[in-house]
């Protein structure tokens, strides 16, 4: 059975963070798949926050690509992403999700699952996945 690591961005640890995902306080890492959803591990966003005050400076991206890779993510969710996504997007799946609790939009994404993982699988050349205001 196939899975994929998945980071929300959240400050507190339980809802999306309403700020962009880059300066998430933490990242809530779960092992999802079609049939369950396991948090491995809360980790600190130890990225160029300093650098913050330029909207879509890529030294954070890259810095946010790099924690997150060492942590084997392939998909990260948020309420809010900046102008960064065009950066991450090739890297990872980026997702926008509702604001609010992370636990209310884990199911959505189980049953997302084959499609998180086809969109996963287009490589670089990968778009984001806008599930705001969907049904779950």
């Amino acid at each position: 059975m196939e899975n994929l690591i998945i980071a929300f961005g959240s400050d507190d640890g339980k809802n999306y963070t309403e700020k962009h995902f880059g300066d998430a306080e933490y990242y809530l890492l779960y092992e999802l798949t079609n049939q369950y959803a396991e948090l491995q591990r809360k980790i600190k966003n130890t990225s160029v926050i300093e650098i913050k005050e330029i909207h879509g400076d890529p030294l954070k991206a890259g810095s946010v690509v790099e924690m997150l890779q060492k942590e084997n993510v392939k998909v990260v969710v948020a309420a809010v992403f900046g102008p960064n996504i065009k950066r991450i997007k090739r890297q990872f799946v980026c997702i926008l999700e509702n604001k609010g609790l992370i636990s209310d939009s884990i199911p959505h994404l189980m049953n997302k699952f084959p499609e998180i993982l086809e969109i996963w699988n287009k490589g670089e050349a990968r778009n984001h996945i806008n599930f705001k205001d969907t049904k779950k």
